[in-house]
């Protein structure tokens, strides 16, 4: 049995040691401005075909929020060549999975399969992009499922409007202030002819990234995306000009109000950098250095040792304009929302005038070092990174290099960083409440 373990953790050991070499890819551009990148990996056979689309919830028009999400949906629907409702019975018929999913930032959809059905997943891509189905029935059928899903994750989760209403406070001017799922109402209000104006605008290939994964042939790929992608017509090119925030100079204080929570929250939320600034990067890891697992500053002192929270946590939301970060706790029995307050942001104030141990700081990047292994453990988790980084981050090579910027990070600059961006007068403090009846 002993062996048989040993056997195993060495496999596993392999593995990661593996998985943690450098990611080669091949990158080339259609003529029609469709941008392609490819990574061979012949170990399992299984290819990734994905597309990710330059457009996310804050590409709207007045009154007419969630359109990206919505099309996250739609355009499942069907095309000239795949029935109506066909999609998935398509993909998991010939063995495979498929899933989309959209940010504030952007779409991407992808389909996984066994090797030998890369052209099937390239087509039905090509077929999404050139001859999707927008029409009336379509956009009603999942206008219901978009209701449907708004009900499930936010208006009925417990805490399912805590980002909403973080958005809402913490931005003024950009669209990041709208929830991503958007406004029913806008969705309700808007016509096919929007719809299919929006699609006309935004899902064109030079406004996208296909990246194919896998078991693939290199030559015989390249060949495939050109037969297939090729003749879709290039789209005009999105110009984007969001207004910019002026600095938070005072604490802005807000409530929000939840029917489906008994205990309440409070949050303190920064408005930081865009995921694409190294001061970005030390905010990841002074997220992680107050709340990155059981051991953390955060969950040690509150929860394990003062018990004064069934919950602390601080997160760093990357996003490309704007990052958020935020810290929130849930008291325990009948702990104040001022007293949780005052404890993290003792804390914080910690980060401000000292550098953390050098133990901690090792364990930091050990954590991250962790962290970016995992995430180029698969096919899967390579393609997305592969596309991200090229769509939103303007360098597709950070697949190999961005750890060397958690690495270099420095215990003096998470220090200047925390003081530069963490304090009281630079953030909303939100306090989330149980909803009453007379509310």
């Amino acid at each position: 049995m002993k062996k048989c373990l040993f056997s195993l953790a060495s496999l596993l050991l392999f593995g990661t040691f593996a998985n943690a070499q450098q990611v080669e890819f091949e990158e080339f551009d259609l003529d029609n401005g469709l941008h392609v990148i490819l990574h061979q990996d012949n170990t399992a056979p299984v290819v990734i075909t994905s597309v990710m689309y330059d457009v996310g919830g804050k590409d709207f028009e007045p009154n007419r929020t969630g359109f990206a999400h919505f099309f996250e949906h739609l355009l499942f629907e069907g095309t000239q060549n795949i029935g109506r409702g066909e999609w998935f019975n398509v993909v998991s018929s010939n063995g495979g999975t498929n899933n989309a999913n959209t940010s504030l930032d952007r779409t991407y959809y992808y389909e996984i399969f066994p090797s030998n059905n890369l052209e099937l997943g390239l087509w039905m891509e090509s077929e999404r992009l050139m001859h999707p189905i927008i029409n009336q029935i379509g956009v009603n059928t999942q206008n219901e499922v978009v209701k449907e899903e708004k009900r499930l994750r936010y208006d009925n989760a417990p805490y399912g409007g805590f980002l909403g209403a973080i958005g809402e406070n913490l931005f003024s001017v950009h669209p990041y202030k709208e929830k991503n799922i958007g406004e029913m109402e806008d969705l309700d209000a808007a016509t096919l002819e929007e719809f299919q104006a929006y699609f006309k605008k935004y899902y064109v290939p030079n406004n996208a990234v296909l990246v194919v994964a896998g078991d693939i042939d290199v030559a015989k790929t390249k060949k495939m995306v050109k037969d297939y992608f090729g003749a879709i017509p290039r789209g005009a090119d999105v110009v984007r000009n969001f207004p910019k925030e002026t600095p938070i100079t005072e604490t802005i204080k807000a409530k929000a109000y939840d029917n489906n929570i008994q205990i309440p929250a409070v949050i303190a939320a920064y408005r930081t950098p865009g995921f694409k600034e190294r001061e970005s990067y030390i905010l990841d890891m002074v997220s992680s250095y107050l709340s990155g697992g059981k051991s953390s500053v955060l969950y040690k002192k509150l929860v394990d040792e003062k018990k004064m929270a069934l919950q602390a946590q601080a997160i760093n939301l990357g996003q490309m304009d704007y990052s958020v970060f935020a810290i929130l706790a849930l008291p325990l029995g009948e702990v104040t929302l001022d007293a949780l307050l005052s404890e993290m942001d003792e804390e914080i104030a910690k980060l401000q005038t000292e550098l953390i141990s050098e133990r901690d700081y090792q364990k930091l990047k050990n954590q991250f070092e962790n962290r970016y292994v995992n995430s180029n453990s698969s096919v899967e988790g390579v393609a997305e990174n592969l596309a991200t980084n090229y769509l939103l981050k303007g360098d597709v090579n950070l697949i190999n290099t961005e750890i060397e910027i958690y690495r270099s990070i420095t215990r003096e600059e998470i220090r200047d960083v925390a003081k530069k961006y963490l304090s009281p007068n630079q953030r909303v403090e939100l306090e989330y409440l149980p909803k009453k009846d007379d509310q």
